[in-house]
């Protein structure tokens, strides 16, 4: 299995981790984030919450100091409105990633890693919080690119280790990703350790609006009436093509939507496949899948450039999508990044594979 690490518009493979992308746990997770965070929702502390093992982390108040391993977990703290206590990230969002206000914000934390962040940086930063989106727990991505603290070194440099489990929790999911309900329970955490518990329940209530209006507009259409979809990771490689299992919070996107992801029916976040592999999958529609290149323009030429490979390639020129020219030019981050965008997603995905069924 490929793993995939996101920073601005570079795409890092690493062997056994995955970094801003994966979604994962569900409903489970979801009841126990939503009663871990309970009391936080009237802004009290204590507020325990838990990773993918069942170890819980407390806090007696609010962090002031936090470090995220990668735009993701950055991303939804900026949401949240507490981007003046980030001091730190590792895999900075490029320029243009972020929509509006939340790109000038992001772009102003310090970065201390463009990749993962260094052991010694991370342990010597200041850091009161350290927010992982790593799928490999325990690990910060192996490959040669430095070993995790430990523990006890969190511990001895005063700081709390946290994990998305929306992100960090795909390898340990028992079931495929139907839902964004592991993203809203991250959102509903992150406000009850933060202290925004009140700014968390509005997006996510506005996630679920979003989508509960998609649902009531396509949720009803039979599995064999649903288009298939495939997600074309582009700027992942073209030799080898990269796709999207059933434990990624794609597959949740693809399905809320009102589609069938074609390669569902792999257990897993990230797979690569052979070409004949999705020819034999055939898709009714493919998201040109290209990643944020920080303008207008240059996102327009990527997009352009990844319908033309398909079109000119000899072994996907001849797909049922290619050849009636049914492409979704949505970008990568907003569909396999877990984060407020997946709800607006679903919607995009919706309008076009149900015209004049979704406003």
């Amino acid at each position: 299995m490929r793993s995939r690490v996101w920073g601005g518009t570079a795409a890092v493979v690493m062997g056994g981790l995955l970094v801003a992308g994966c979604g994962g746990g569900g409903k489970d997770t979801a009841d126990g984030n939503a009663k871990q965070a309970g009391k936080a929702a009237s802004g009290g502390y204590p507020v325990s919450v838990t990773d993918c093992t069942g170890a819980k982390t407390t806090f007696s108040s609010a962090p002031k100091r936090i470090v995220t391993s990668n735009a993701s977990s950055l991303e939804l703290l900026l949401r949240l409105g507490v981007g003046d206590q980030v001091i730190g990230t590792g895999f900075p969002p490029g320029k243009g990633t972020l929509p509006g206000a939340l790109d000038a914000q992001a772009q102003k934390v310090k970065v201390l890693g463009q990749t993962v962040i260094p052991k010694e940086k991370l342990l010597g930063s200041g850091a009161d919080l350290y927010i992982d989106t790593f799928a490999s727990m325990g690990s910060m991505g192996g490959g040669g690119m430095g070993d995790a603290p430990t523990a006890e070194e969190f511990q001895a440099a005063g700081i709390k280790h946290i994990y998305l489990k929306s992100t960090a929790c795909a390898a340990q999911s028992k079931r495929p990703v139907t839902d964004l309900s592991a993203v809203e329970a991250d959102i509903t955490s992150l406000g009850a350790v933060t202290g925004t518990s009140a700014q968390a329940q509005k997006l996510v209530a506005g996630m679920k609006e979003k989508v509960a209006a998609v649902q009531k507009a396509v949720g009803g259409t039979a599995e064999s009436k649903r288009p298939t979809y495939f997600f074309f990771d582009y700027d992942a490689g073209t030799k080898q093509p990269s796709v999207t299992c059933n434990r990624q919070v794609a597959n949740a996107v693809i399905t809320l939507a009102g589609a069938r992801n074609v390669f569902a029916d792999c257990d897993g976040d990230y797979k690569q496949v052979g070409w004949e592999d999705v020819i034999a999958k055939n898709p009714d529609w493919i998201q040109l899948g290209v990643r944020n290149r920080g303008s207008e323009a240059a996102d327009k030429k990527a997009f352009d450039e990844a319908e033309q490979w398909l079109k000119s390639n000899p072994a996907t020129k001849g797909l049922k999508a290619v050849e009636e020219g049914h492409y979704l030019r949505i970008g990568s981050e907003q569909t396999t990044i877990a984060g407020v965008d997946n709800a607006d997603t679903v919607e995009e995905i919706a309008r076009t594979l149900y015209p004049g069924k979704v406003a």
